[in-house]
């Protein structure tokens, strides 16, 4: 019998062996930093001369990895290894295929602290965030192996006299796993083994700014007993692999996670009828967010002030479901306001190594121009509080940002950001507030901090977004208790870590017998 799901705990680096853990988990990373990474395609390595070099964003002097590339060739010799795998992969036991997820979530749990040190080197993530994208990986594997057991033998249906009618779930085929730099772990894991423990196949295209991570955890799955050519490892250009694989006749769904940009273009071109082609191609996007946490005028304001500044500033800004917004009710603007201010000034930033630093670098060149080109934007349509500065010399570091008065229309109010910048606006009453809070073309979290029963009931029907929290802030999904994804442009709200995901990944057979 197995188990009940349980949340993998988050670590807790007071007690001292943990803390010591951490730094043991780092000191293994620096063992092998600089390190070549081979694609991997029908279970053969294959090094290319092209390679995707990765950096740490604290320090661009250190390199984590060098990773080989693909190119279209490689990626055609990935796609009809995926597509011979799938023959068998498909009639492999669903107890087998959960058996390899419960076996990896342990070999990552075993290894806790050296896959949170690496998300600490290649994503520049503080010592609690690095440890709760490693968590959520380990949650991930758990829950779809557990999800892919409750669906194994399908759903009711009913049956007339003399008739046998049965109602099964199949995969699809071969799926392209494009996944994201800000979780290069959690969402790289998830997206990757919701598709394979149901029974398909994949090509998984990481992001290129932290590809070493992803090479790790392949690792982990066949340690774990994958078999070849079920879980094939392509990283390469978007505009070259990306595009040819999402193209090509053979790919049946996508799964991506990225920008809004990207992700219309993936559902553009999959929505084209390629030569050869017998399916429409099904695609699961989870895309960006403009998440707003609204303050009622009879609200907790220190818990309102704590929520918006570790919404806004977990991971510098660079989640999809930050706080970018704070909507005010003026009754306690002010007040609000100048308390986050206050927080703010008091963060600690520099290398995430150091377990003291609140908050680390943003991941890259782009990200730093991008973000700072906000802050001027910024400057025009707001009062700048605090923050706004950014220094490249050793890695990319902005402070955290703060600005006040904006226009509800704003760029600043409209536009994702993806940064450490929160926007405040002005709101007459709660009303207007949520009204605010949706003049969005995202969809994807909010909060509300509020003691007033009558406006959380108006906010939980009118607040239109796909994880709303109630006096708490907007980010920190967990796997199995709040199932993740948005509404809009925030995608296709696929509710990843819920019970419906692995069904994206399948599709229904029904047989009907006489006798």
């Amino acid at each position: 019998m197995v188990q009940a799901y349980k949340h993998e705990p988050f670590t807790d680096f007071s007690v001292e062996k943990e803390r010591e853990g951490y730094l043991q988990g780092l000191q293994t990373v620096e063992g092998y930093l600089g390190k070549d990474y081979d694609l991997v395609i029908g279970g053969e390595r294959i090094s290319t001369d092209d390679k995707i070099v990765s950096i740490n964003p604290s320090n661009k002097e250190e390199v984590i990895g060098r990773v080989s590339k693909a190119n279209k060739e490689l990626a055609e010799k990935a796609m009809q290894s995926a597509v011979k795998a799938f023959k068998t992969w498909k009639k492999a036991k669903p107890e087998m295929r959960a058996d390899v997820l419960f076996k990896a979530a342990t070999i990552i749990r075993r290894r806790k602290h050296e896959f949170s040190a690496l998300l600490t080197k290649e994503a520049g993530k503080p010592w609690r965030e690095a440890d709760a994208d490693t968590a959520e990986a380990i949650d991930f594997l758990e829950y779809y192996a557990r999800q892919m057991l409750k669906l194994k033998d399908g759903a009711p249906v009913q049956s007339r006299p003399n008739e046998d009618n049965r109602y099964n779930y199949i995969p699809l085929g071969v799926g392209v796993i494009i996944s994201p730099w800000n979780f290069p772990l959690a969402i790289m894991a998830g997206t990757t083994v919701a598709a394979i423990v149901s029974g398909n196949t994949v090509l998984l295209k990481p992001a290129s700014t932290t590809p070493v991570v992803a090479a790790k955890f392949v690792e982990v799955m066949e340690e774990a007993g994958l078999p070849a050519g079920v879980l094939n490892f392509v990283p390469g250009s978007g505009a070259e692999v990306g595009d040819y694989l999402v193209d090509h006749k053979d790919t049946r769904f996508i799964s991506f996670t990225g920008s809004r940009d990207v992700g219309l273009r993936i559902y553009e071109r999959a929505s084209k009828l390629n030569e050869g082609q017998i399916w429409l191609k099904r695609v699961i996007a989870e895309m960006g967010g403009k998440d707003t946490i609204v303050v009622d005028k009879e609200a907790d304001l220190e818990l309102a002030a704590q929520s918006i500044v570790a919404s806004a500033f977990g991971f510098s800004g660079q989640k999809c479901s930050a706080c970018s917004r704070a909507v005010v009710v003026e009754d306690v603007y002010d007040q609000v306001l100048n308390r986050v201010v206050e927080l703010t000034n008091a963060l600690t930033q520099g290398d995430p190594v150091d377990q003291n630093n609140y908050m680390g670098p943003v991941i890259d060149q782009a990200a730093f121009d991008k973000i700072l080109s906000y802050v001027e934007i910024g400057k025009q349509e707001g009062r700048l509080m605090t923050g706004g500065e950014g220094d490249n010399s050793k890695g990319f570091f902005i402070k955290p940002t703060v600005f006040a008065d904006l226009d509800k229309d704003a760029r600043l109010m409209k536009e994702e950001i993806f940064g450490p910048v929160v926007g405040f606006t002005k709101a007459k009453d709660f009303e207007e507030a949520i009204e605010i809070a949706n003049n969005t073309e995202y969809g994807l979290t909010g909060a509300v901090i509020t003691k007033n029963r009558e406006n959380m009931e108006k906010a939980r029907e009118d607040f239109h977004v796909g994880n709303l929290y109630f006096n708490r802030g907007c980010t920190g999904a967990i796997v199995g208790y709040q199932p993740f994804g948005g509404f809009n442009m925030s995608g296709t709200d696929s509710k990843a870590g819920g019970p419906d995901y692995l069904l994206l990944h399948l599709q229904a057979k029904t047989t009907s017998e006489m006798y």
